[in-house]
């Protein structure tokens, strides 16, 4: 961690001195910032009770000016970036788990139904069909303006590694981990970047009934791929022609892991034939000549479509992860798919760590924010206008999600909450005076 002790100690005290997540759907700054601060946090081991009783004592005999520091002044660390050859950690803690498999085996074992709460009944959970349709019209939104900027803010992409930088030209900064990395003593090999680089591409199967038959290898063929987010929103409640659901009046019933009673099986509709571009879903994926399908903005308008988009982020991002906190995602715990339901598909596609071991198969666990809306962190430019960031400075720049970078390159205001990350209070050396920063 780059900060002093004393900043880690605020951190530390700031956590444990934060009022909980509210359950309503407010888009407040203490909201915003609670939210951030613990996905920032979610991959790191928490302090002990002790540790932090010693940290909020420590805060507390501060002297007056310290204690008038702004909540956001501090800088903090991104979320470590996770070995491939080892499972992803699971997002709730393996004992709860556990006690909830063995609270379902000990009602299985009696005969006793499992109590079932919407929408893990089946049912659609009422206060949060308009959340769904909230985030998909955010989400459209932010597809439409991200295309837009993209004509003003040039966008690079490495063409051998998934690094992703927003600026006038590539940095020069040698983490390149693609093929070939040794020759090119790891400079990144850039080219023009899409608004696939800026939003990342994370599609899952489309069910019309998420408790009726699971996919197989052999079926995967049958369903269609449609963007995460989307088939999240469907089956929160919206609805699209295209792409219907099925909504049922009578709750399911389980037994254990066995289902009882689920209406009856049903015949899938046809996939939807995705190649009509003046279809109303192009609007729905990254995919496609989004470019070339929206006109330069104005000079005038770049400022306020810069911070329209990033409203229209903050909108998706707190609307998923209130979705989430109701409605399964499962996430494969080796690779990047992610599936919309109460259980994952079997479809064999998994080629990440020992996937020979596994058959191909998925290791399902439950999703994180993080791996259904990506943040895609890059660099931040404090002068887009000045050299390319160096290797040699690399510890004194922030990093910030690629839509908030390139919303600040095109005039829009930054949210506090991303500012501790960014590490605007941070000046940078000249390369001759590194060695004299402490």
């Amino acid at each position: 961690m780059e900060v002093s002790f004393c900043n880690s100690i605020t951190l530390s005290s700031n956590l444990i001195t934060f009022s909980p997540l509210s359950s309503s759907f407010s888009f407040s700054n203490s909201f915003y910032f609670n939210n951030s601060f613990q996905k920032i946090h979610s991959d790191r081991p928490t302090s002990s009770g002790a540790f932090a009783c010693v940290c909020a004592e420590y805060s507390r005999d501060r002297t007056s000016n310290q204690k008038n520091l702004h909540p956001h002044s501090q800088n903090v660390d991104l979320p470590p970036i996770l070995p491939k050859a080892k499972k992803k950690p699971y997002a709730i803690p393996i004992k709860k788990i556990h006690q909830a498999a063995r609270a379902d085996k000990a009602l299985a074992e009696k005969g006793i139904e499992k109590p079932l709460e919407p929408p893990k009944n089946g049912l659609l959970v009422s206060e949060l069909i308009p959340v769904a349709y909230e985030v998909l019209e955010a989400w459209k939104v932010l597809i439409k303006d991200v295309s837009q900027l993209l004509h003003v803010i040039p966008v690079h992409g490495c063409s051998l590694c998934p690094e992703v930088h927003v600026g006038p030209i590539g940095h020069e900064i040698q983490d390149c981990s693609g093929t070939g990395n040794t020759h090119r003593r790891s400079h990144h090999a850039w080219v023009k970047g899409s608004i696939n680089d800026i939003l990342l591409p994370i599609e899952s199967y489309h069910l019309y009934d998420p408790f009726g038959r699971r996919i197989k290898h052999e079926t995967r063929f049958d369903y269609d791929r449609i963007p995460a987010i989307v088939e999240l929103c469907v089956q929160a409640g919206v609805e699209l022609p295209e792409y219907p659901s099925r909504r049922r009046t009578h709750p399911i019933r389980m037994i254990g892991k066995k289902v009882i009673d689920r209406g009856g099986f049903v015949e899938d509709p046809k996939p939807f034939s995705s190649g009509d571009s003046s279809s109303a879903l192009a609007e729905l994926d990254t995919f496609g000549s989004h470019i070339q399908k929206y006109s330069p903005p104005a000079a005038s308008e770049v400022a306020y479509i810069a911070q329209q988009t990033i409203k229209a982020h903050e909108n998706v991002k707190f609307g998923v992860q209130r979705l989430m906190r109701k409605y399964p995602v499962k996430a494969c715990g080796y690779c990047s798919e992610i599936h919309v339901g109460p259980w994952g598909h079997n479809a064999k596609l998994c080629g990440a760590f020992k996937h020979q071991w596994r058959d191909g198969k998925h290791g399902w666990q439950d999703a994180t924010l993080a791996e259904v809306f990506p943040p895609n962190y890059v660099w931040h430019v404090q002068d887009p206008k000045g050299p390319p960031l160096r290797s040699a400075l690399k510890r004194f720049y922030g990093k910030a999600p690629a839509v908030i970078e390139l919303c600040m390159q095109a005039g829009a205001k930054v949210p506090e909450w991303y500012k501790p990350m960014m590490r605007l209070d941070i000046v940078v050396p000249d390369t001759e005076e590194k060695s004299l920063v402490a």
